[in-house]
């Protein structure tokens, strides 16, 4: 699953996650984090584009390696 949203750091340094996107998260669930600032327009607009073609074509019956993870966990 992916999840995306805007934030700041705090004085701290710290991220805190939105209400929202902590609610979405199991308990104790592993993240992967990537951090991207000063972004480029033009690159994030080539980025989201290129990630909404992609999604377009993505059905769930697509998703082979899941469904292999899933049966061999089973």
């Amino acid at each position: 699953m992916l999840i995306e949203f805007e934030c700041a750091t705090g004085r701290d340094g710290v991220i805190a996650l939105p209400p929202d996107v902590a609610r979405q998260l199991p308990a104790g669930a592993a993240v992967h984090v990537s951090i991207r600032w000063n972004g480029n327009d033009a690159d994030d607009a080539w980025r989201t584009a290129g990630r909404v073609q992609f999604e377009t074509a993505f059905a769930p019956e697509d998703s082979v390696y899941e469904q292999l993870a899933t049966q061999v966990n089973s």
